[in-house]
């Protein structure tokens, strides 16, 4: 499965005790995120993880595309609901619909992303792997 891990700043420690914690589980999964997550991710687990585009608004915008033509197959995203960017949550809005538009399953906070991480583990979502194939 491809996975998008990102968060906002405030919350790049839970996402990488997360990855710690579903080490095991995320290591199967070919895994995507922010540079400084990415690094993080690697340095804490010892997960490869592709880099994306360094600036918000470029990642937002390639990861909407990437979604709307069903090349990704999960989206944990956690955000801080205290901070607000009105250009990064438009290009938010774009990225959650093209994943609703395609089915592409998305986490926002900790609870779904846990959620998200076992169903991928159990697979329940192995069925994504027949959408990207077509």
């Amino acid at each position: 499965m491809k996975i998008i891990l990102m968060a906002d700043q405030r919350k790049y420690d839970l996402l990488v005790n997360f990855c710690i914690a579903y080490k095991q589980i995320l290591k199967k999964q070919e895994l995507s995120s922010q540079f400084n997550l990415s690094r993080q991710i690697f340095e804490a687990c010892e997960l490869p993880v592709e880099t994306l585009a360094s600036d918000r608004f470029a990642q937002l915008e390639q990861l909407a595309s990437k979604a709307h033509y069903n090349e990704l197959d999960a989206i944990i995203y956690l955000r801080d609901p205290q901070e607000f960017n009105p250009h990064s949550d438009s290009s938010f809005d774009k990225l959650a619909r093209a994943c609703d538009a395609n089915s592409i399953p998305y986490a926002t906070n900790l609870a779904t992303a846990e959620l998200l991480i076992l169903a991928i583990d159990r697979g329940d979502l192995d069925w994504r792997d027949l959408v990207r194939a077509n």
